[in-house]
C-alpha cells in the first residue's frame, strides 16, 4: 500500500513554536513530518521562510556521518551557535551550550534548554538535567534546533529547543547493520530494521551496543540502547506506540589540575567517577485529520529512570590539617588493632607522600577521620517517575480572507522523585583511586564549630505541571507572515526531607507554587525568493529546580551537592529574547543567513557565597545577557559541498554580586590562599562561555565510490569557573594558571567507499593534528604537589589558618581518535 499523505493543506501547518512551528525545507522530503508544541506532537509544520528565527536542522543521514558517535557530536559539527563543555570527560556525558544556554547531565548546572523526543520532554524532573547517553542515534529521523525563548515550548526554553522525531517503517524502511572497532578499544555494533504493509502497519525498531576503555586512565564506558517503533496508518490517522530501553555505565573522571595534564595528558585527578543510567520509557501517540482545515494530534508518556554515582574525591576538609605523623594516642589504637608498619615519629610530607595512617587511626578512635581522612566516596541515586499527556488542534481555514494557521494545546505533565546521598571516608592511594573506611559524613561528629558533619540526603519529590498554549500564523499578501503565540504554565513542586521532617530550619520539606504567562511574537517577510527578513520576541522562563529550592536558605549554607538546606522561596527565571536577520540563496545551490540576537535573564540564579561559612546558597541574581551575531553559509558546487557557521557571543552579567572566590587571586581574602570573595560587576564575562566559534565542513563526492569529507571547529578561550570577575592572576606560589581555558581549532577527516548498493566501509580520524586543548575550567584548591603526591599544609599557618595552593583545573578533550567501520543495508 502506498503511503497517504495527509491533506495538502496541512503542509503548511506550523510546529508550535513562538515564531510558529517549524519545519526546514530539506525535512520536508521525509513526508511524516510532526507538529512541535508542547511537546512535539504529531503534524506538519511551515516553510522556513514563514518562521521568524534561525532554525537548524538535520536529517538521519547527516547522524550516520562517521564523524557523529552520538547526537552532541553532530550538533557541535555542525550547527552553529553550538559547544561543548567536557566538564564529565565522557563523550555521552558533554555540557551541550547554544547560545550560552546548557543542556547538561550534572545537577546544579543551570539548564537553559529544552529537548523533546517526539513530543516527550527529556529534560528530567529532578534538577532538569538531560542524559544524552538514553537518547539513541540510531533512532533519529530529524533534529530541529529552535532558536529563542520559544514559550509554546513550555518551561526551561531559555535560549532554545532542540526538538527530535524518530524513525518509523515508512520513512526509514529495510535493514542495516553497522560495527565499528578504534582507538582505545571502542567498538560498537548497530542494527536497525523498519518497514510496513498494505493493511497500514509500519514497524522499526534499532540498538546499540557501545564499548570503549576510554583515552585516559580507567574511563571505561558501555552503553546499551534499544528503540522499538509499532503504528498503524491510514488516509486521515496515524497511531504509533514506541518504546526505549537503556542501560549505560559511564566513566567520566571530570577536571584535571593543570600541572598534572601538562606532566600527563591521559591522567586523572581523582578516580572512579561511575554514573549508571537505567531507563524505561513508553509513548503513546497519534493524529487524525478532522477534515482538510482540521487536525488533532497528542500523546500519553511514562518514563523510569534510575540513576546512580560513584565517586572517589579529594576531602579537602584535609588539606589544612596535619594528616602525617601518628600520635601517640593513634599509635596505641593502631597497635591494637593489630597493624604494623606505622611510622614513630618523623613523617612528613616529604617523605609521605600518600598518607594514611592517621586516617585509620581515627577511624578506630572515633574522634576526627573527617579532617585526617584525605578522601571521600561520594554516592548518589536518583529514582525518577515522570508522565503526562497533551493534546492539541490545529485549523488551516481562513482569516478576513488571508491564510491562516491557529494551533491550540493544553498538557498536563508529572512526576515522582527520590534522591539519596551520602558520603564515606577514605584515603587516597598513589594511582588516584580511595580506599573507603568504615566512617559516614552521618552527623556523628561535629566540626570545629559544633556543628554536624552531615552529607546524608534522602529527599522525595514530587511535581505537576499544567499548560495551555496557542499559536497564530496569519499570511498577508502572501509574502507576509505575523505569528503570535502564548503559553500559560502552573508548576507545584512539593518535597519531603525523610531525614529531618516538618519544615524547621535545615529541613527540606516544602511546599511551591510557579505560574506564569509567556508571550511572543514575530514577523517574516519575504520580498523575493532569493530574500527572507524576519524578527521576533519572545518570553521564556524556568522554574526553580529541587536542588535549588533544597539549598536557598543564607542561615543554612550548602556546598552542594554534597548537602542540602532548608529554602526561603526562589523566584522564576525569565528569558526575553529579541531576534532579527536576514536569509537567502544566491543561485540553485547556496544558502546564507546573518543574523543578531540578545537574551536577557531576569531573576536567574546563582550559587552564592556566605562570608561566615565560606560555603553558599543558591538566590536570584539580578540580570544577566546573551547576546550576538551568527552567520552562516552553505553551498554546492558539483561534486564538491561546504559550509561555514560563525558566532560572535557575548555573554556577561549584568548586576552586582559577591560569590565565593576562594581560588582566586583577587579574592577579599586576609591573606593569600585564605578563604575570600569576590565581587562581581556589571560587565564581566560569564565562566565557560566562549567569545567566538568558527565551523566548516567540506565534503567530496570523488566518483560513484568514494567520498571525503573534512571538518573544522574553532573556539576562543572562556574564563574558569571562580572567576567570574575576570581578575584572577597567577603568582607561581598560591596561585596556578591563568583562570582561563585557552582557544583552540581542531580538524577532523573522514572516508567512505561504497562497494554496492548494500555495501559500505568507512574511517574516521577525529583532532587530526593531535592537538592537546581544554573545553573547560574551574579554580580550585589541589591537593597535588608538581610531582604529584600529595600535599597538605603547603604552607604555614596565618592567624591560625593554613593558607592552601589554587589551581586552574581543565577539561581536556580528546586526542587524536580513529576508527573504521562496515555498514550492509537491506532492502534500502
Amino acid at each position: 500500500m502506498k503511503r497517504q499523505n495527509l491533506p495538502r493543506t496541512t503542509l503548511a501547518l506550523a510546529l508550535a513554536t513562538a515564531f510558529g512551528p517549524v519545519v526546514a525545507a530539506p525535512l520536508l522530503e521525509m513526508e511524516k513530518v510532526e507538529v512541535i508544541g508542547t511537546t512535539p506532537l504529531p503534524g506538519v509544520g511551515l516553510a522556513r521562510e514563514q518562521i521568524a528565527g534561525n532554525v537548524q536542522t538535520a536529517k538521519s543521514r547527516d547522524l550516520e556521518d562517521a564523524a557523529n558517535l552520538n547526537l552532541p557530536d553532530l550538533m557541535i559539527r555542525r550547527l552553529g551557535s553550538v559547544f561543548i563543555n567536557e566538564v564529565q570527560n565522557n563523550p555521552f556525558q558533554p555540557d551541550v551550550n547554544y547560545r550560552g544556554f546548557t543542556a547538561s547531565p550534572l545537577l546544579g548546572t543551570p539548564q537553559g534548554l529544552s529537548v523533546y523526543l517526539d513530543g516527550v520532554r527529556q529534560n528530567q524532573p529532578f534538577g532538569d538535567v538531560v542524559s544524552w547517553d538514553l537518547i539513541p542515534r540510531s533512532a533519529i529521523a530529524s533534529l530541529s534546533l529552535m532558536p529563542g525563548s520559544n514559550p509554546v515550548f513550555g518551561l526551561n526554553t531559555l535560549g532554545g529547543a532542540l526538538a527530535l522525531q524518530t524513525k518509523d517503517g515508512y520513512s526509514h524502511p529495510g535493514a542495516a547493520i553497522q560495527a565499528t572497532y578504534g582507538s582505545y578499544q571502542r567498538r560498537s555494533v548497530e542494527f536497525e530494521i523498519g518497514g510496513h504493509n498494505d493493511k497500514g502497519l509500519h514497524w522499526f525498531t534499532t540498538g546499540n551496543l557501545f564499548r570503549e576503555n576510554g583515552w585516559r586512565d580507567d574511563s571505561p564506558s558501555d552503553v546499551r540502547q534499544w528503540f522499538g517503533k509499532l503504528g498503524w496508518m491510514d488516509a486521515k490517522t496515524d497511531l504509533s506506540l514506541s518504546l526505549a530501553v537503556a542501560g549505560n555505565k559511564l566513566t567520566g573522571n571530570g577536571l584535571q589540575e593543570q600541572r598534572l595534564l601538562g606532566s600527563d595528558y591521559s591522567s586523572v585527578y581523582t578516580k572512579p567517577d561511575e554514573t549508571r543510567n537505567n531507563a524505561f520509557s513508553l509513548n503513546l501517540a497519534g493524529k487524525h485529520s478532522v477534515s482538510d482545515d482540521l487536525l488533532l494530534s497528542g500523546n500519553a508518556y511514562y518514563r523510569k529512570i534510575r540513576s546512580t554515582t560513584y565517586n572517589g574525591d579529594i576531602n579537602e576538609d584535609a588539606l589544612d590539617q596535619s594528616v602525617y605523623q601518628p600520635s601517640a594516642a593513634e599509635r596505641t589504637a593502631l597497635a591494637k588493632a593489630g597493624y604494623s608498619g606505622f611510622p614513630s615519629s618523623g613523617a612528613t610530607a616529604a617523605n609521605t607522600p600518600f598518607p594514611y595512617w592517621r586516617c585509620i587511626a581515627n577511624v578506630l578512635l572515633a574522634d576526627e577521620p573527617a579532617e585526617k581522612c584525605n578522601g571521600l566516596i561520594n554516592r548518589t541515586e536518583t529514582r525518577q517517575e515522570n508522565y503526562g499527556l497533551s493534546g492539541q488542534f490545529s485549523y488551516f481555514g481562513k482569516l478576513a480572507g488571508m491564510k491562516n494557521q491557529f494551533t491550540a494545546g493544553g498538557g498536563y505533565d508529572a512526576s515522582r522523585v527520590r534522591f539519596s546521598q551520602s558520603a564515606q571516608f577514605g584515603y587516597l592511594n598513589a594511582d588516584r583511586s580511595i580506599t573507603p573506611v568504615n566512617f559516614y559524613a552521618d552527623g556523628s561528629e561535629l566540626d570545629d564549630n559544633g556543628n554536624p558533619i552531615d552529607s546524608r540526603v534522602d529527599l522525595r519529590g514530587r511535581s505537576r505541571t499544567w499548560s495551555v498554549y496557542a499559536t497564530d500564523t496569519l499570511t498577508m499578501a502572501e509574502i507576509w507572515h505575523l505569528t503570535l503565540s502564548g503559553r500559560y504554565n502552573e508548576t507545584r513542586i512539593d518535597n519531603r526531607d525523610q531525614l529531618n521532617p516538618g519544615g524547621g530550619s535545615g529541613s527540606l520539606d516544602g511546599d511551591h507554587r510557579f505560574s506564569r504567562f509567556n508571550p511572543a511574537i514575530g514577523l517574516s517577510v519575504t520580498p523575493s525568493r532569493a530574500l527572507n527578513v524576519y524578527a521576533a520576541y519572545n518570553e521564556g522562563s524556568r522554574t526553580p529546580t529541587t536542588i535549588e529550592l533544597g539549598c536557598a536558605d543564607p542561615a543554612n549554607p550548602c556546598k552542594l551537592p554534597n548537602a542540602m538546606a532548608g529554602d526561603p522561596p526562589l523566584k522564576q527565571v525569565v528569558t526575553k529574547t529579541w531576534e532579527a536577520g536576514l536569509r537567502g540563496v544566491l543561485g540553485a545551490k547556496t544558502q546564507w543567513n546573518a543574523g543578531l540576537f540578545r537574551a536577557e535573564n531576569q531573576d536567574d540564579i546563582l550559587f552564592v557565597a556566605d562570608n561566615q561559612a565560606g560555603y553558599g546558597y543558591f538566590k536570584n541574581f539580578g540580570k544577566t545577557r546573551r547576546q550576538g551575531i551568527e552567520l552562516g553559509l552553505d553551498s554546492s558546487l558539483g561534486d564538491f559541498d561546504w559550509g561555514v557557521n560563525y558566532t560572535y557571543l557575548d555573554a556577561t552579567f549584568q548586576s552586582a554580586e559577591t560569590v565565593n572566590g576562594a581560588a582566586n587571586s583577587s579574592s577579599d581574602a586576609s591573606s593569600k590562599g585564605l578563604d575570600g570573595n569576590i565581587a562581581i560587576r556589571p560587565g564581566d564575562r560569564m565562566p565557560l562561555i566562549p567569545k567566538h566559534l568558527f565551523k566548516a565542513h567540506a565534503a567530496w563526492r570523488i566518483n560513484g565510490a568514494w567520498s571525503l569529507g573534512l571538518g573544522m571547529q574553532a573556539v576562543s578561550g572562556s574564563f574558569a569557573r571562580g572567576n567570574e570577575n575576570n581578575q584572577h592572576q597567577a603568582d607561581g606560589t598560591y596561585y596556578l594558571g591563568s583562570g582561563k581555558s585557552g582557544g583552540y581549532a581542531i580538524f577532523d577527516l573522514g572516508a567512505k567507499y561504497r562497494a554496492n548498493r548494500q555495501l559500505s566501509f568507512f574511517a574516521q580520524i577525529n583532532n587530526l593534528f593531535d592537538r592537546e586543548y581544554s573545553t573547560a575550567a574551574q579554580l580550585g584548591a589541589t591537593g597535588f604537589g608538581a610531582g604529584g603526591n600529595f600535599v597538605a599544609r603547603p604552607f604555614a599557618a596565618v592567624g591560625g589558618e593554613y593558607p592552601l595552593v589554587s589551581s586552574t583545573f581543565l577539561a581536556p578533550g580528546a586526542p587524536r581518535t580513529g576508527w573504521v567501520g562496515v555498514r550492509y543495508e537491506f532492502g534500502k
